[in-house]
């Protein structure tokens, strides 16, 4: 997988970086005073490997603590009176990566096997060697690096602790904005939904008692109010759950169609292909639209029949409405909330809406919407 742009500009760094010590330390290795024979070359692969070696510190700064320092007491030994610059980088990567205490045991050896290596040297007698040795890794330098890789660590912990808190800030205003609709929506919704369910339901029960026959009409309303009632309840409680609680979707279709039975439409569903998984999204945008279309034809449209078909293809899912209404061939429809609504849903979900008369009379309405059934 690619790391992006920030990691290469990471890596460019860094490689430059080491490139830039392994040549400082070359050049102050080439001037100084060292044995010319075969330590010679050895001394000088050491300052090379000690500061190219820097170049993968953001990925192991404890490997390159260790070779870095195997590099200093190298070229040490072999002569090369040269501070351990690079050692000075993986101390300060190391800390800052959080590896504090086997940085502090590395470099307390350091301190200590420095001096032997350059005694064992020879160029020196044992106070110069230890002095010069102590030159190559000052105290002062090696706590000057732990702290700045210790404080840019701070720094960065204090930064992604102040992403968290925005991020935990910003949903927690999401979840009171989701309770404050969802009480709005039960204030304004709910009790009016709720008288005509059970005015309607009243009417039914009272023609039943009477012996009457209970009008087509009633019914619908009735079976309208409790749909109502149970969509209005299932999005106030996906509010008030995050998105949690599962929605209608295809499953729930042939609800739908037999509704549309109950108020006299003679509604039929077919479904062909071999039925497969799809998105939520899509799942749920296929029961508005068959529940949308369902509905204008039984206000708008003064249709006998309905057909609803829903095609299972490899990669895309079709859905299909058709009636027999009044709609005339050649009118250009006019588009309502619900028709606008069907077309947004269809859109965003990158697929296609085909709303519009048809030639041998009658309205349909045409959805093709995209699965991605990429593992």
């Amino acid at each position: 997988m690619s790391t992006g742009r920030p990691g290469l500009r990471a890596g460019v760094t860094d490689w430059a970086i080491a490139a830039g010590v392994a040549a400082a330390l070359l050049v102050t290795g080439l001037s100084g005073r060292h044995p010319g024979s075969h330590p010679d070359l050895l001394g000088h692969a050491l300052l090379a490997v000690g500061g190219l070696a820097l170049a993968a510190r953001r990925r192991a700064p404890v490997a390159v603590l260790a070779v870095t320092g195997l590099c200093a007491v190298g070229y040490q030994a072999a002569g090369f009176d040269v501070p351990a610059v690079a050692y000075l980088f993986a101390v300060y990567a190391a800390v800052r990566a959080g590896h504090r205490a086997v940085t502090v045991a590395a470099s307390v050896a350091m301190l200590a096997v420095l001096p032997l290596a350059a005694m064992a040297s020879g160029l020196h007698d044992t106070g110069e060697a230890f002095a010069r040795a102590r030159g190559a890794l000052e105290l002062a330098w090696l706590i000057a690096a732990g702290a700045a890789g210790e404080a840019l660590r701070q720094a960065e912990r204090r930064a992604d602790e102040a992403e968290r808190t925005r991020e935990e800030t910003a949903r927690r205003r999401a979840d009171e904005e989701r309770l404050h609709i969802a009480r709005e929506l039960h204030d304004s919704l709910t009790h009016q939904i709720s008288i005509i369910k059970v005015q309607a339901e009243v009417a039914v029960h009272v023609a039943r008692r009477r012996g009457e026959q209970v009008p087509e009409a009633l019914l619908a309303i009735r079976e309208a109010g409790r749909e109502a009632a149970r969509e209005l309840r299932a999005t106030l409680e996906a509010l008030r759950d995050d998105d949690t609680t599962p929605r209608r979707g295809l499953d729930h279709v042939a609800e739908l169609v037999e509704r549309a039975r109950t108020t006299g439409l003679d509604a039929k569903l077919t479904i062909e292909g071999q039925r497969h998984d799809v998105p939520a999204a899509v799942d749920r945008t296929v029961y508005r639209i068959v529940q949308e279309s369902l509905t204008n034809v039984a206000r708008h449209a003064a249709a006998a029949t309905a057909s609803v078909s829903i095609d299972y293809r490899p990669d895309t899912l079709v859905v299909r409405v058709d009636d027999d209404g009044e709609a005339a061939a050649g009118t250009v429809p006019v588009p309502g909330v619900g028709l606008l609504g069907m077309r947004e849903r269809v859109t965003a979900l990158g697929g296609r809406l085909r709303a519009a008369p048809r030639s041998e009379g009658g309205f349909t309405v045409h959805a093709e919407l995209p699965v991605d059934r990429t593992p």
